[in-house]
């Protein structure tokens, strides 16, 4: 691969590897992807749906920094119940945390597919939970979400998420 190995080592003390292998950059593809700093999420009518209220408060600061505008439910069935009361096409998408009171993220959202609203089957739904493992990410797929992200959020991933379903 034309690159080079070289070892320094001292008794007693120990060794460093210093391992160079020359690479050449790959050409830039046909398409451009935009990167987060260029997804806009300014405007967007968001279901923020959180029973922790300092996970709550650091996702509207996020949001709300990036322009998008917030309504809040602490719990599914308030989640269930805002959606269902608002018009088609009022909110954008939903960010639904799991593991809630009263009604848990993976209800909820069978809940809101299996409504009559225009907008259910649509809406994007995005899991923002801390339950980071593969098979976590698996039900909430299987429960009706388009994503899923593990907390702690990190803004450029959520506005990617975002962008990318709506």
């Amino acid at each position: 691969m034309g690159g080079t190995i070289k070892i320094k080592s001292e008794e007693g003390i120990g060794s460093t590897f210093i391992i160079r292998i020359p690479f050449k950059l790959a050409s830039a593809p046909d398409t451009v992807k935009k990167t987060a700093a260029q997804m806009d999420i300014s405007g967007l009518n968001l279901l923020l749906v959180e029973d922790n209220e300092l996970n709550a408060e650091i996702a509207k600061t996020l949001l709300s920094d990036e322009g998008a505008n917030l309504t809040v439910a602490e719990d599914g069935l308030q989640a269930v119940r805002m959606f269902q009361e608002k018009p088609e096409g009022y909110f954008d998408a939903i960010l639904m945390d799991i593991m809630m009171p009263v009604m848990d993220g993976l209800t909820a959202t069978k809940t809101i597919r299996s409504l009559k609203h225009p907008d259910a089957e649509t809406i994007p739904i995005i899991a923002m939970t801390a339950n980071a493992f593969q098979e976590d990410a698996e039900k909430c797929i299987a429960a009706g979400m388009n994503a899923h992200l593990a907390k702690p959020l990190d803004i450029e991933k959520v506005k990617m998420t975002i962008y990318k379903y709506i």
